[in-house]
């Protein structure tokens, strides 16, 4: 398929992960795609994996930000599409969390996608069209040791939802996404924290599931897809859970 041709696709975090899965999507429909991540020599891996271009960014930095967005805008004349992907995990009980751990999780998933949202709106508003995609997670309604990820990710989908009011009038689509079990870099680290093996862990998920199995990157990169794709042109402000059943 070709439904991204000629369209200019940036994807923060897309270095691994469910961005680097979303980055190969949108390449092999046509779209020109940019990877910003704060891992260089990763985000240049991919970047050449699937004929895309990479630009470091540290999306706690808003210079960072804004530099990765022109560098797109610059190359492909447009930004069509936006996905933020760009995450970390600094998991523990709340009587054990420090402010770091607090603070660089709220910054890195909620502060470095507004930074985003707001670098790629004025392009969007002024070509008036657009679509954004922002990758909330199951977590955004509760997670023991994660209260500073649910906090995030709750706070994402109320992004979500008072964008599409603001950039909607502009013809720009904002849509979240919240994933469930995936497997990935970061669910690793998770079963690590447990004192358990990734595969006990993802074995015990599935057992929860509905469809009986964790969730791959390319199952999330394939509804980003669709609510960047024209089939969704009237769907905005919506939280669409993607993890093997219903979650919300």
């Amino acid at each position: 398929m070709t439904r991204f041709q000629g369209k200019t696709v940036l994807v923060t975090g897309g270095a691994k992960g469910i961005g680097a899965a979303t980055a190969k999507r949108f390449a092999s429909e046509g779209a020109t795609v940019f990877i910003a991540d704060f891992d260089e020599t990763a985000a240049q891996e991919t970047a050449e994996a699937i004929g895309g271009h990479a630009v470091r960014c540290d999306v706690t930095d808003r210079e960072d930000v804004e530099a990765a967005v022109e560098a797109a805008v610059s190359h492909g004349g447009s930004l069509d599409v936006l996905v933020t992907c760009a995450g970390i995990i600094r998991d523990n009980m709340l009587f054990k969390m420090s402010d770091e751990d607090w603070d660089g999780v709220i910054d890195t998933h909620l502060k470095g996608t507004f930074f985003a949202a707001r670098a790629a709106q004025k392009h969007m508003v002024e070509q008036k069209s657009g679509k954004m995609v922002l990758i909330s997670s199951t977590s955004a309604l509760g997670n023991r040791g994660q209260v500073n990820y649910s906090t995030a990710k709750a706070g994402l989908q109320g992004l979500t939802k008072t964008l599409a009011i603001e950039l909607g009038p502009f013809n720009v689509n904002v849509n979240c996404v919240a994933p469930g079990f995936i497997a990935t870099a970061m669910t690793q680290q998770t079963a690590e924290r447990m004192g358990v093996s990734f595969e006990q862990f993802a074995a015990a998920v599935s057992e929860q599931v509905p469809l009986k199995r964790v969730g791959q990157p390319e199952d999330v990169a394939g509804t980003i897809a669709y609510l960047c794709s024209d089939d969704a042109s009237y769907v905005s402000g919506q939280v669409i859970y993607v993890a093997g059943g219903p979650r919300a």
